[in-house]
């Protein structure tokens, strides 16, 4: 049993976000607020969502990209976090997990996703 007030705080700061509809597998384009000093930028991260957990403004998402050298890099973002400006959905994958962790052992073609192809 959560409290009350703090429930109410909660839904108005998710109802001044609003969020596409995505899942593990999809690759998101996340406009991220990083502040260097005293001036601040928008840098978009790219990825793949390997994971989606919590609720409320708990929620979090687990973003995989592969960065130089063939590195994979992962960050875990708040979903209703003040530094993330937008999520746009780039592509929708086709996967039958919630979960993606196994994509952190495969390399190169093995590490694709086939797109969802919608009727």
């Amino acid at each position: 049993m959560r409290n009350k007030y703090i429930e109410n705080f909660e839904k108005a700061q998710i109802s001044e976000k609003t969020l596409p509809d995505f899942r593990a597998g999809d690759t998101l384009r996340l406009a991220v607020t990083i502040k260097e000093g005293e001036k601040t930028r928008v840098q978009a991260y790219e990825g793949v969502c390997i994971s989606k957990r919590g609720q409320g403004t708990g929620q979090t998402i687990i973003v995989r990209k592969i960065g130089a050298n063939g590195i994979g890099i992962e960050r875990i973002f708040p979903t209703y976090s003040d530094s993330i400006d937008e999520i746009k959905v780039i592509r929708r994958g086709r996967v039958r997990r919630a979960k993606l962790f196994y994509l952190r052992d495969l390399a190169g073609k093995k590490a694709r996703i086939k797109e969802l192809r919608r009727k």
